[in-house]
């Protein structure tokens, strides 16, 4: 008998996750998991080796590494504003951010 392993597939839309059991064979890959998952054919706009990133319990991988027993591969979606641009426009703006629950004025 082959050895197998169990490895989850998740996917997080705004709203809600789904999260998707697969047993594959040792030696499956992160591209493996994912189309035995089915999320490919439920969610059309998943691109695994383009504008998707995927991890590995959050460490970014490639879709060709070679899964673990108990792994659970993460398909991240597309950011839809970059985080570095958003503060730059806010600087630049005079907009100052406020860190924790106090006002930027106190002191």
């Amino acid at each position: 008998m082959s050895e197998r392993i169990n490895v989850e597939v998740s996917y997080a839309l705004p709203h809600r996750q789904e999260l998707i059991r697969v047993s594959l064979a040792a030696g499956a890959t992160v591209s493996e998991a994912i189309a035995a998952s089915g999320l490919l054919a439920k969610y059309p706009e998943i691109d695994p080796g383009g504008a998707n990133k995927l991890g590995i319990y959050a460490k970014l991988t490639k879709p060709d590494a070679v899964l673990r027993d108990r792994d659970r591969v993460e398909i991240y979606r597309p950011l839809i504003a970059d985080p570095k641009a958003v503060r730059k426009k806010r600087a630049d703006e005079g907009k100052v951010m406020k860190k924790g629950g106090g006002g930027a004025d106190e002191g």
